[in-house]
């Protein structure tokens, strides 16, 4: 019977910066590492103008250089300067810079197929092993771990499973683990823009009737889009032909960046926000969207979960006990709780605040813009959060 000290369910971005925040202590243990994934991830890099991307926080930055990792991120990671943030048709703007903060960036934006690559090639294979293309049909509990079942009915034991297998989890669900769900009735339209004008790593963050929308400083000077709409409304926008689509888009974002010349393929996802009732049991832990799953707006989803996976990893090396302990389990969950309900409100409050049509709110919202420019600590509270600082205990 084949066993291994800690099957990852899912080698996505999250599932692989676990595994490389634990090779290095894993090493020295003796650890075996698996990674499970259903997706083969290829041997190069391939450029392509509709690569998804995520916002690095400054936090995520440094749990990559931790890792050893960040150099090589870095060659592909636009650099966010200032963030404006605005409300459409409002006399209300907001400025964060960080020059003002006294760091080299607020944060990054990459493609996730670049900081893939980065992660699968520094993994290394006498500590961490491919099951892939693999996917786990069937998990039984042991006393000691779990009894994974896979699709090519092969079996796999292991002292600690970690879910890490996405949003739409179908293993959570066949464990009996509740989600709490809160549906936003709103879709956001994902897409790459190229203006104009250079984009001089600068993000917007503008706030309209119709919904929030951001757009992020991107590698050859494209932007990274993301407009949240109705849902009917939304797949409206996504039919539009490339002129109307564009059109409308200038209308409500502006001429900062001039004349938007081209936009790339447009995806639409459905926004709900997701929490699970329970992230550990014994030989068991949920990371990544399928332990919670944010609204993109605030760009606080990956960079949660990569603090989740660097704190989860620390726990483990920190412990005498084998992984799967569920002592140590809920001294990881214990030590991520207050960050995981700080960033949740945070993303959540700034999208239902942003995203309201009442006037009192409006009116709120405006004069919380205008605040946060004026006042130095509220400003410098809002920028920590959103470089993914805010809640660390040495900040």
């Amino acid at each position: 019977m084949n066993r291994v000290s800690l099957a990852i369910i899912g080698g996505g971005l999250v599932g692989a910066s676990l595994a490389l925040a634990l090779q290095a202590g894993a090493k020295a243990r003796g650890w075996k590492i698996v990674l499970i994934e259903p997706f083969a991830p290829g041997n190069s890099y391939q450029p392509s103008y509709d690569a998804r991307s995520s916002a690095l926080s400054y936090g995520a930055r440094q749990i990559y250089e931790r890792m050893g990792l960040w150099q090589v991120i870095a060659e592909r990671a636009e650099p966010i300067r200032d963030i404006h943030v605005s409300d459409r048709g409002r006399f209300s703007t907001a400025r964060l810079s960080a020059r003002e903060e006294g760091v080299p960036a607020l944060g990054y934006v990459v493609e996730n197929s670049w900081l893939g690559q980065s992660l699968w090639k520094s993994l290394d294979p006498d500590v961490i092993s491919w099951r892939c293309p693999a996917e786990v049909i069937h998990m039984q509990p042991l006393e000691d771990g779990y009894r994974l079942t896979l699709n090519d009915e092969t079996t796999l034991d292991c002292d600690l499973a970690v879910l890490a297998d996405g949003g739409r989890s179908g293993l959570r669900e066949q464990l009996g683990i509740h989600v709490r769900k809160r549906p936003y009735d709103q879709s956001a339209l994902i897409a790459n823009i190229t203006p104009s004008l250079p984009h001089a790593g600068m993000a917007f963050e503008r706030f309209t009737d119709e919904g929030p929308m951001a757009l992020l400083p991107l590698a050859d000077n494209r932007c990274a889009l993301v407009w949240t709409r109705l849902g009917m409304d939304a797949r409206r926008l996504a039919a539009l032909d490339e002129p109307s689509f564009l059109s409308e888009l200038q209308g409500v974002f502006g001429y900062r960046l001039g004349t938007l010349k081209q936009v790339g393929a447009r995806h639409l996802y459905p926004l709900t926000l997701i929490e699970v009732e329970e992230q550990v049991r014994p030989h068991l832990a949920v990371l990544g969207n399928a332990a919670h799953s944010l609204h993109p707006i605030a760009g606080q989803g990956f960079n949660l979960s990569l603090r989740d996976a660097q704190a989860l990893a620390d726990a483990l090396l920190a412990s005498t006990k084998k992984p799967g302990d569920f002592a140590t389990l809920l001294s990881y969950q214990q030590r991520q709780k207050l960050d995981q309900q700080l960033t949740i409100g945070f993303s959540d409050q700034v999208t239902r605040v942003f995203g309201s049509e009442q006037p009192l709110v409006s009116l709120g919202r405006n004069l919380g813009l205008l605040g946060l420019d004026l006042l130095p600590p509220a400003k410098r509270w809002f920028a920590r959060q959103a470089m993914g600082l805010g809640t660390r205990a040495d900040s």
